[in-house]
């Protein structure tokens, strides 16, 4: 049967396919360019070509939907007997992604209610299921709204990257933070702090960086009962490793999600990405 509120997001979220079908998201895909080519992101052949372009060194852009593009899922969503629209987007920060929804949503058939997140991938992907399981139950636009900003004002995302190089060159971190981390060959932690991407410790090491991640990650789970993701590129191995080390060390999380993050994200973090995201209920 039709639901009154839709949810609609960005593929950004790597929300898994199965928990896409079950709650009836609609997910609009960015756009990652390969060597001048197109690809819409969330493939498997995106993150295989991602991979092969950044090994080669081609170059590698990335575009967000175009308002064209939610326009037409808001519409399907209402032809389908939505009532409003909900739609949930990576942190307005780091992409124009947001942008584009709110313009699309202003000529849209039904209300359309647009949030920046301030989060991406599984924080960001947490909060859309938030917002869908409000809808699924006969909340309001305003109720799916209201549980998926409490969800992401609680989510913490904290990642690991081998060079800051891949976020200078997308702009997503200052070159001064980037060439410091370079200088002093240093492996870098970063979270994200109001929808930016930011410096949280230098370490020495792989291995000491990829502990403290752990650690951090533990501490903000805390002993309550969390939603916990692991993302990776090009790094299985360790993001498998590190997920059964969070399973252990939080009591609270009933599953430790692991995959690989899209080739958007991957653009500009590069091989070797270790992300871990807290998500109390």
């Amino acid at each position: 049967m039709p639901r009154s509120v839709a949810i609609v997001t960005d593929s950004t979220a790597h929300l898994p396919l199965t928990e896409v079908e079950r709650h009836r998201i609609t997910v609009v895909p960015l756009t990652v360019v390969l060597d001048g080519e197109p690809v819409p992101d969330g493939t498997p052949e995106a993150a295989r070509r991602l991979e092969r372009a950044l090994r080669e060194r081609l170059p590698v852009t990335t575009s967000r939907p175009s308002p064209e593009t939610f326009a037409a899922a808001y519409r399907r969503a209402a032809e389908a007997g939505a009532e409003a629209v909900v739609s949930l987007h990576l942190s307005a920060e780091i992409s124009g992604t947001y942008d584009a929804a709110v313009l699309a949503g202003r000529e849209a058939p039904v209300p359309v209610r647009v949030v920046d997140s301030a989060m991406v991938a599984m924080a960001l992907g947490f909060s859309v299921l938030a917002a869908a399981e409000t809808a699924e139950v006969g909340g309001t636009a305003d109720e799916a709204v209201a549980a998926a900003v409490k969800r992401a004002q609680s989510t913490r995302a904290y990642f690991y990257v081998d060079t800051l190089e891949h976020l200078r060159r997308g702009g997503r971190i200052g070159a001064a933070q980037a060439l410091l981390g370079s200088a002093l060959a240093v492996k870098p932690l970063l979270e994200l702090v109001e929808g930016r991407i930011e410096p949280l410790e230098k370490v020495r090491t792989a291995g000491k960086a990829i502990a403290r991640l752990e650690e951090l990650a533990a501490a903000h789970a805390g002993f309550g009962a969390v939603d916990v993701a692991v993302h990776h590129l090009a790094a299985e191995e360790r993001a498998v490793a590190l997920a059964e080390r969070l399973r252990d060390r939080i009591p609270g999380a009933a599953r430790v999600r692991v995959s690989e993050v899209g080739a958007v994200l991957g653009a500009h973090t590069g091989p070797g990405l270790l992300a871990a995201v807290v998500a109390p209920r």
